[in-house]
């Protein structure tokens, strides 16, 4: 038997671009001529932010495309097209199989498609487009822009999937419209965000200096790492990109524009073994970033120079020098005299949480975090 070589590693945004063109278009303009609908690659996913390898293409990757359609031909139409694309769907495109096993299972190409004689269980998934961004935002952007408190209980990161990936193709513009409206957060909401991660870092930037006094060496480097990560983020916000999951926050910060001048500061503050070589890192690390704001210009400057934490002998920026007036400059009524907690993943970080299908209950989380 002739042995199988892998196909050539395509990134996934490309692949679905062909799976559509080449295969899904011409069914859907031969079977349901005029059906309004667009086609896209959105949401969770490496390749939706640019980030998929040839390592990705191990488990749940391969051609794949989302299909959205309007309620009432969502509910008319969906199970028929999906037959349709399981019967017609060639099994292979640029030599990647279009049939996919369950999630965990290694892809071996040949094998999932030596295993397709019948329909193809494909990866084409019908969206009813109002059910989809209500899932995936807590409201239909489609129809309306979001409110302040809609944009604190979205996680950024699944903002991130619905505003990156690609469209292929928009025939009402309805999809287009939601992520117009998704793309940033308008200047009020940033301001307050902007303030929120300040304030994260006020909180806790004292701590390395105590760790080590107290001899917790460990604890000193822990706390510098989450400091890093918290710095990461607010470099993406104050460039209004929104932050990605953990797994693609360091790829999403090195695209940045500060990141040249950022990355030795915070790779010397992680490698550090003793605190005076991490409290210089970090120093510089808070000096560039304290720069970047003052040059957005939203509040008047702030001296960006490190000082003594009081009576301490350690240096900190004594961060809530910019989250105050940061909070100060909001003006909309519903976010002015919020706490700083912020956006749901400003107070939470559990994947289950920020990424399940539950948007109400993230909503009802933040009105009680925030005191709405």
């Amino acid at each position: 038997m002739a042995s199988h070589r892998e196909p050539s590693f395509l990134p996934g945004i490309e692949l679905s671009r062909v799976l559509y063109e080449d295969a899904v278009r011409p069914l859907l303009d031969e079977c349901f001529p005029g059906l309004p609908y667009a086609a896209a690659r959105l949401g969770p996913g490496s390749e939706v932010l640019g980030f998929d390898t040839a390592r990705s293409a191990d488990h749940d990757w391969g051609p794949r495309l989302d299909l959205f359609f309007a309620p009432a031909d969502a509910a008319a139409h969906g199970e028929e097209i999906r037959r349709l694309l399981a019967d017609r769907l060639p099994k292979e495109i640029r030599g990647w199989p279009t049939h996919f096993g369950p999630a965990d299972d290694p892809l071996d190409p040949a094998a999932h498609m030596a295993a397709t004689e019948g329909p193809v269980d494909h990866r084409v998934l019908i969206h009813d487009l109002t059910a989809w961004l209500t899932a995936e935002a807590g409201f239909d952007a489609s129809a309306a822009g979001p409110s302040a408190r809609d944009w604190l209980a979205i996680p950024q990161q699944k903002l991130a999937g619905i505003t990156a990936g690609a469209v292929h193709h928009d025939g009402p513009g309805l999809l287009s419209t939601a992520r117009r409206r998704l793309a940033r957060y308008p200047e009020q909401v940033w301001r307050h965000v902007l303030a929120c991660q300040w304030q994260r870092i006020s909180q806790e930037e004292a701590f390395v200096g105590r760790c080590a006094e107290t001899g917790d060496a460990l604890g000193s480097a822990v706390v510098a790492a989450r400091l890093v990560r918290d710095l990461m983020r607010l470099s993406l916000l104050m460039e209004r990109r929104y932050v990605p999951y953990t797994k693609w926050l360091g790829s999403a910060f090195a695209r940045l524009d500060t990141a040249g001048a950022l990355m030795p500061a915070l790779l010397g503050a992680l490698a550090a073994t003793e605190y005076p070589e991490r409290e210089r890192h970090l120093c510089a690390a808070y000096e560039a970033v304290a720069n970047r704001q003052n040059a957005l210009g939203l509040i008047d400057p702030v001296d960006p120079t490190p000082r003594p934490y009081h009576s301490r002998p350690y240096l900190v920026l004594h961060a809530e020098r910019f989250a105050r007036p940061l909070a100060a400059s909001v003006t909309d009524p519903e976010l002015r005299g919020l706490p700083l907690t912020g956006t749901v993943d400003q107070w939470a970080d559990s994947t289950d949480v920020l990424m399940g299908r539950d948007a109400g209950a993230l909503r009802a989380a933040t009105a009680a975090v925030s005191g709405f």
